[in-house]
C-alpha cells in the first residue's frame, strides 16, 4: 500500500496512457463500416464497387458522387436488390454528412450485403477531399 501512496503519480500517468492505446479500438468498433473517402475510391477502383447515394431527390441533383446510384433511405429495402444485384460486390452509401448512411449500412448488411460501408463524414467529406462530385 505504501509503494502505491508514494508513487500516485506514476500510477496515473500508467493508468492514462493506458487508456489512451484501449480508446482508439473501443471508438473504432462504434464507427464499424465507415470508410474515409481515400478508402472509397481505392474500393471503387480495385473492387469495382458500387456507391449508392440515400439522400432526398433535391440533395442528390445538388450534387453527389459521380456514377452513384440514387435510393433514398426510406425506399432502400426495397429498391437495392433490384439495384445492386451482386451481393458480394462492396457498397458503399453515402448521404451528406455520413449519418443516414450509417443507418443505411444495417439494412444493407440485413438484406445480405455483407461489404456494405458507410462514407465517414458523407458528401461533405468527399467534397472536402477535392473528389469529382456532379450534379442531377
Amino acid at each position: 500500500m505504501k509503494f502505491l501512496i508514494d508513487n500516485w503519480m506514476l500510477i496515473s500517468v500508467a493508468l492514462a496512457s493506458g487508456s489512451m492505446l484501449v480508446w482508439p479500438m473501443i471508438s473504432g468498433s462504434m464507427n464499424a463500416g465507415a470508410l474515409t473517402a481515400s478508402g472509397a475510391v481505392q474500393l471503387i477502383n480495385r473492387e469495382k464497387a458500387v456507391v449508392v447515394d440515400v439522400c432526398s431527390a433535391e440533395e442528390f441533383a445538388a450534387g453527389h458522387v459521380v456514377g452513384a446510384k440514387h435510393i433514398p433511405l426510406g425506399e432502400l429495402e426495397s429498391r437495392l436488390p433490384g439495384v445492386v444485384k451482386n451481393k458480394a460486390l462492396p457498397v458503399i452509401l453515402v448521404c451528406a454528412s455520413g449519418m443516414r448512411s450509417g443507418r443505411a449500412v444495417a439494412i444493407a448488411k440485413k438484406l445480405g450485403y455483407e461489404q456494405a460501408q458507410s462514407l465517414s463524414g458523407g458528401l461533405k467529406a468527399w467534397k472536402d477531399a477535392n473528389l469529382p462530385v456532379e450534379k442531377a
